[in-house]
């Protein structure tokens, strides 16, 4: 029986690893799940987790995810009360959430008008500019496009051109002469045509070699607004985040609170219900900047719930269900350090490109303080259909050092084999002094390239990792012991 009064059923609109977290929490509050799958995942282990699974097409399995109609169509014919959109896809797009409510469904997430004002990255900085808070200089394409060079290029460099749309550092062109604002307006605006179709662009000053801190906050429909603590995501490759840590290294009170406290602000008055994440830029100077609001849940949320012990999710349901929040600003203490790292299938020694397999083998680390957010095993096919992230590696500790250590043993007691990922690439970056000593900003990889490039194995060495690896797994030994057909089949006989 539903522990949330009026919430019955709920579709999610997402896979993988997200769709199977949030049906994790379903299950516990007895709200039946439903999952719309491509043909592609059809078998995968958020399917399995779920009720029931709707199928879904299209050109292409993302374009199918992308169809706002074919899914609110799949809600109201299986009778779901609601539709969890996850992150990505259709998760911060306002007029898929104003069809939702149309359709007589409720999306869990914000009100389609807070996700005009502050999912929208050009309005939402004119927002949060009428509020006071701080911003980087910028200039909007749409304001002119014929002197945007000339307006952008007065602001000084080194500039970001962005799209207004965008997310996920998807089509970002840093512009350090003037000779390169051209061509990079040129690109930024095809990129985000094509990720985002929305071609609207800005420039903003690009700040050297700051942090990316963001304040996790939760909103009831009754005026409460709380934050649950900032994150640390400046660990970045181009501009896509790796490993995220809460609470932030190295912060002063001081700075901790007037960060947490400005998110709380720009909530307020956006009027802002549900889950939702301001981001900051932080220069080494100590300034901060608004960055943007993401409105939906994060994909690092995991870590502000093990320090908080408060699943994000729930609390979601029940906000969009107009329950007033049973927490307290002062109730919320944060416990220890946790550390995410996204496990992605791509080869960091080599551009961070793309990889593809059969998953041979998987074995994710376990243990106390370890928790695996995947929707991956053994003997599926990873493809490029999707984004690489595979899973999150996240745990939990009473302090930093501690955290880094098991962040470290756990990446390297997690078997992949047969697709290339970045787990070895991430246990460098956490291993490396600048990182344990919390200096870390976003051009913390370029900066550190050469500290974090792989050491090539000798000969030796080489075939000792694969002795013991194949002398490790017990399905490789299974499959050298096991005797052939027809011979077991006549067993133990001989002519």
């Amino acid at each position: 029986m539903s522990q949330i009064p009026g919430l019955r059923k709920v579709l999610i609109a997402n896979r993988g690893e997200i769709a199977l977290r949030i049906a994790k929490t379903l299950a516990r509050l007895g709200i039946a799940s439903a999952l719309v799958a491509h043909a592609e995942d059809a078998k995968s282990p958020a399917a399995r987790a779920v009720d029931e699974v709707c199928p879904i097409d299209g050109p292409t399995p993302v374009a199918a995810h992308l169809d706002g109609a074919q899914t609110i169509a799949v809600a109201k014919r299986i009778g779901a009360d609601a539709i969890h959109p996850g992150y990505g896809f259709l998760s911060e797009n306002a007029d898929f959430a104003a069809a939702v409510g149309a359709a007589g469904l409720r999306f869990i997430g914000p009100t389609p008008a807070s996700m005009r004002l502050l999912g929208d990255k050009i309005e939402s900085r004119r927002f949060v500019a009428g509020l006071g808070v701080p911003l980087t200089p910028s200039a909007t394409e749409a304001d002119d496009p014929k002197t945007f060079a000339v307006r952008a290029a007065k602001i000084g460099f080194p500039l970001l051109i962005k799209a207004s749309a965008g997310g996920g550092g998807k089509g970002m062109q840093i512009v350090r002469t003037k000779q390169e604002l051209a061509p990079a307006i040129a690109l930024a605006r095809s990129a985000a045509g094509r990720y985002f179709k929305d071609d609207r662009i800005y420039a903003e000053r690009y700040v050297e070699s700051p942090r990316h801190v963001e304040v996790q906050i939760l909103a009831d429909a009754h005026g409460q607004v709380l934050h649950l603590g900032e994150r640390d995501c400046s660990i970045q490759r181009r501009f896509q985040k790796l490993i995220e840590e809460t609470p932030a290294p190295g912060l002063a009170p001081e700075l901790r609170r007037a960060i947490c406290e400005t998110a709380v602000r720009i909530a307020r008055a956006a009027d802002y219900q549900n889950a939702g994440t301001v981001e900051f830029v932080l220069a080494p100077t100590g300034e901060f900047y608004f960055l943007e609001m993401n409105t939906r849940l994060q994909v690092e949320h995991p870590v502000t719930e093990q320090v908080t012990g408060i699943d994000l999710v729930e609390q979601q349901l029940r906000v969009v269900m107009g329950e007033k929040l049973r927490i307290r600003q002062e109730s919320i203490a944060a416990k220890g350090v946790a550390i995410e790292c996204r496990l992605c299938a791509e080869d960091a020694d080599h551009d961070f490109r793309p990889a593809v397999g059969e998953l041979l083998v998987f074995r994710p680390a376990e243990g106390p303080g370890i928790r695996f957010d995947g929707g991956i095993e053994q003997g599926q096919r990873i493809t490029t259909a999707f984004d690489p992230m595979l899973a999150k590696l996240i745990v939990h500790a009473e302090d930093r050092a501690s955290a880094i250590e098991l962040a470290i043993r756990a990446l390297r007691e997690t078997v992949v084999l047969g697709c290339t990922t970045n787990a070895d690439f991430l246990a460098r970056v956490l291993t490396h002094p600048d990182f344990r000593a919390g200096r870390v900003e976003t051009g913390f990889i370029p900066a550190h390239a050469a500290d974090l490039a792989r050491r090539a194995l000798g000969e030796d060495e080489r075939r000792i990792v694969l002795a013991a690896a194949a002398l490790a797994d017990r399905d490789f030994n299974e499959r050298v012991a096991a005797v052939p057909e027809p011979h077991a089949s006549i067993g133990a006989w001989r002519n």
